[in-house]
């Protein structure tokens, strides 16, 4: 998963994945008139723009973000998350629809056409979060506000420094209203579900702690030697200070709050139907994650068909490496047996470098457009380790889990490489980054079943490129094949179907050779993440289906290259777009003949 740092949860996501608007916006700043909107294209064009411009810009203010050097970035505040803000923001997205409503985009087309649906899909997805108040239960199993607060990877300047000290202060602010939040949560019975917190509580602990071992602490003594020393010595001292007076404590309080509160009060069902009007939430989650009209029915039954499909390719793979025994034995021999497994967690690291550097060496025969911006592999910081998912890779980095390593196959490394770093999120974070004559939103805006969906294709893409080499990272691949068509399954099963957690464990534990610990994480992050595990597989089989219609009708004459960077320049959009934009391509290429 992306996108440039940590990818959040559906309970959150308004807020911090995609940056929303301004604790400092005056209530007045909404009633903007659109005015009268000319009929012609030109006109709708320069309607458009300052429309989405004025949007894009009120967004970075409501995050607090300043521009630097052509860039946002995180500025002196936490974002405003009180009920107000999130009042604001609704009546802003209301207002942005019909503004959005009176310009006659039905004329437009091109790059335009593509920038009013991005838009609006992504104003109407963040809108109906907001009504939803998703912000009333502000993390999920997988992804915590708490942990981000502090940065994975040192900044590299004085005045990022000087700004992230000024947002530690203002973390007591942030937690009291975050808190208030799950408070008018629980209330209401709109909580994350009791059965996926297990143990989330100690990713808490270690911002509590006065020493070594307390990231908000450790993180200064990571500020670079480009740095001159008494500067470096002045923003240690100050930001140890701050973290230590205002920082540790407001975790205290949080962790008191988070175990003796809120956990015993927290609802003990897992559907997203025992939610407040949960049936409805349910199909806006999936509007949001599958952006295809796609009901709950329909993604259940496609996810049992994949399922039967993947098992007997999995059973032939097992054939060929001569097991003899049942399934459910060939998965304890692959979940045990020492060889597949790191010893240290530099040896699991070096083996994901390995297997990037190898697929560096086949990119330029996938693609024809390869990105500038370079990406670098860390391991997942050791405070969210124990309950995070094992790779996630974004513009800046990407990240493999090394806690308990026994439960890291190498046999996976290749098809988690592929998907967390290049060709998979990491490079198309960059290209959409580097894309010429792109709005602003359009650069960092993500659609979920577009951005999973390459994932999970450049897993398939790799059987292309020669990456797996031996049988075993060839069935690694297909148990992260089977883990998505599998969510198909478990997800509407248990938001739709009346599942039960054990239910979805067991049947996830039956079909792949995940370790244990990634089957209960994951589907704890589905108990409590409705509808984003659905993006995965749609979104993949949405670009598989699309290549195959590509290559029947250019026969000879396909050309993987060039059907790539059409997908990949068009940066994040909804499937229903890609679709039209990729068959329209298709319909070029073949008049050419």
């Amino acid at each position: 998963m992306p996108p440039s740092s940590r990818r959040l949860p559906v309970l959150v996501l308004s807020l911090l994945l995609t940056p929303t608007l301004a604790a400092g916006l005056a209530p007045s700043a909404v009633a903007a008139p659109a005015g009268p909107v000319a009929a012609s294209a030109d006109a709708a064009v320069q309607a458009l723009h300052a429309l989405y411009a004025e949007e894009w810009e009120r967004r970075q203010a409501e995050y607090g973000h300043v521009r630097v050097d052509g860039r946002w970035q995180q500025g002196e505040r936490m974002p405003g998350v009180a009920p107000a803000d999130w009042e604001r923001r609704i009546a802003w997205w209301e207002e942005v629809l019909r503004r959005l409503d009176r310009i006659p985009v039905g004329g437009l087309a091109g790059e335009e056409r593509i920038n009013a649906e991005v838009f609006r899909a992504m104003v109407e997805a963040d809108l109906d979060n907001a009504r939803w108040r998703t912000w009333e239960a502000p993390f999920n199993s997988d992804s915590f506000f708490w942990a981000e607060v502090v940065p994975w990877a040192p900044y590299r300047s004085e005045a990022e420094w000087r700004r992230f000290i000024e947002r530690l202060r203002d973390v007591p602010r942030y937690f009291a209203d975050q808190r208030a939040n799950m408070e008018a949560g629980l209330a209401r019975g709109w909580s994350v579900p009791r059965a996926s917190l297990d143990g989330r509580d100690r990713t808490i602990e270690p911002y509590t702690r006065t020493g070594a071992g307390n990231p908000a602490l450790d993180v200064f003594d990571q500020i670079p030697a480009s740095i001159p020393p008494a500067v470096r010595q002045a923003l240690r001292e100050e930001g140890r200070k701050v973290v230590l007076e205002q920082v540790v404590p407001a975790y205290a309080g949080l962790l008191d709050y988070f175990r003796n509160e809120y956990l015993p009060r927290t609802r003990t069902t897992v559907s997203a139907r025992d939610l407040p009007g949960g049936a409805d939430f349910y199909r806006s989650q999936i509007r949001e994650y599958v952006t295809l009209d796609m009901t709950p029915e329909q993604i259940h039954q496609l996810g049992l068909s994949e399922v039967e499909r993947i098992s007997a390719e999995m059973r032939e793979v097992m054939e060929r490496v001569g097991f003899k025994g049942s399934f459910a034995e060939f998965l304890q021999f692959l979940r045990t047996d020492p060889r597949f497994y790191a010893k240290t967690p530099r040896e699991l690291i070096a083996a994901a470098s390995y297997h990037a550097k190898r697929i560096d060496g086949e990119l330029n025969h996938v693609l024809g457009t390869l990105p500038r911006y370079r990406f670098t592999i860390r391991p997942v910081p050791d405070d969210i380790a124990p309950n995070y998912t094992s790779g996630r890779g974004g513009l800046e980095s990407c990240l493999f889990n090394t806690y308990d390593l026994p439960s890291r196959p190498l046999y996976n490394l290749p098809a988690l490489v592929l998907h967390e770093c290049a060709p998979g999120h990491s490079l198309q974070a960059a290209l959409a980054l580097e894309a010429p004559e792109r709005p602003e939103f359009r650069q960092q805006v993500y659609f979920s079943g577009y951005g999973e969906g390459w994932g999970l294709y450049t897993e398939w893409l790799g059987t292309q490129m020669g990456i797996y080499e031996t049988p075993y990272e060839e069935f690694g691949r297909l148990t992260f094949e089977m883990w998505r068509a599998a969510r198909l399954v478990i997800d509407t099963g248990l938001h739709e179907y009346g599942w039960s957690r054990q239910q979805a464990i067991d049947y996830l534990a039956s079909h792949t050779a995940l370790a244990q610990i990634d089957v209960v994480n994951e589907v704890d992050r589905y108990v409590s993440w409705p509808g984003q595990a659905l993006s995965y597989y749609i979104g993949y089989r949405t670009l598989l289906d699309l290549r195959r219609e590509a290559e029947h009708e250019l026969g000879d004459r396909f050309d993987q290259k060039a059907f790539h960077d059409k997908v990949l320049g068009l940066g994040a959009v909804p499937l229903s777009t890609l679709e039209r934009e990729v068959r329209a391509f298709i319909a070029a290429e073949k008049a050419k003949r």
